[in-house]
């Protein structure tokens, strides 16, 4: 087996939106900085998703080191730049049926957002009190991401894939990973990975990545494009409990510093949920 190496970082500030590329970061137990720490929610406090506002892939976010300041840019319209409200009260938002705190970042933010979207939105942050519990074979703690707060996939995998799509190649962004690995010759080797050395920084399996219509977005043109990958996916990546799973989510074990380069030493391997075996 060849040797892996981190060969991208990207973090999520506001979730559903662009990602941010990094070439180093520490990651915390909620994931690499300020990914998912922010998010977009309807009138009635139910988060966005591409899933029905495909719209918001058109969105780029950037934050500075500290997390005191977010800048918005979006095609045909001025950036927008606001001081991050880290310490107003909170309100509940929704996500997946779950109910969290979010601190509201302002009217000139959910007037920006509502224009990009064409529907009222805000946009609202994790409060300091945010207190969340992610489950899975290695249970971790995340901001408003999906579930656990580190999504690896190689690039194995996803040629793999697109060895099997008809058309054109499917990008590495519809899958939007916050660590990219290269180097393996195999793919899904991501699935069997049980811990993780990487960096100063220690990454236990939590589950597979099932995959949704999110991956259907052109990430670039902030619209959907037709039944790839999931119709491909679907027939051989099928999970049992439903959906098609395609990467895998990792816990923080030990927070560290990483940096594109850095190896990805597996220290121990464990059958894939989807039943292949352990690399021998």
């Amino acid at each position: 087996m060849t040797t892996a190496s981190i060969s991208e970082l990207i973090s999520y500030p506001v979730k559903g939106c662009a990602g941010v590329p990094l070439s180093e970061a520490t990651l915390t137990e909620a994931g690499l900085p300020h990914d998912r720490a922010f998010m977009v929610v309807d009138r009635d406090g139910r988060f966005r998703s591409q899933r029905r506002d495909p719209r918001l892939a058109l969105i780029r976010p950037a934050i500075d080191p500290r997390g005191e300041h977010l800048t918005l840019r979006a095609p045909g319209l001025d950036d927008l730049d606001i001081a991050v409200d880290r310490d107003s009260p909170g309100g509940k938002v929704e996500l997946f049926g779950t109910l969290y705190g979010g601190v509201d970042q302002g009217d000139e933010a959910a007037a920006w957002l509502s224009s990009v979207l064409g529907a009222d939105s805000r946009v609202v942050r994790v409060p300091p009190e945010h207190d969340r519990t992610t489950g899975g074979r290695t249970p971790g703690t995340s901001g408003y991401a999906d579930s656990s707060p580190v999504h690896a996939l190689s690039r194995a995998t996803l040629d793999e894939l697109n060895r099997r799509v008809p058309g054109p190649p499917v990008p590495m962004s519809r899958f939007r990973p916050n660590i990219v690995i290269g180097g393996w010759d195999e793919p899904h080797l991501e699935d069997r990975a049980d811990r993780v050395a990487a960096g100063g920084a220690e990454l236990g399996y939590a589950k597979l990545a099932i995959r949704c219509a999110v991956t259907l977005v052109d990430q670039e043109r902030g619209v959907r494009s037709g039944p790839e990958p999931l119709r491909t996916l679907a027939t051989y990546r099928r999970a049992a409990a439903g959906g098609v799973a395609f990467g895998a989510k990792f816990s923080v074990l030990r927070p560290g510093r990483l940096a594109v380069g850095d190896a990805w030493t597996v220290l121990s391997w464990a059958e894939s949920e989807l039943g292949e075996p352990r690399p021998g």
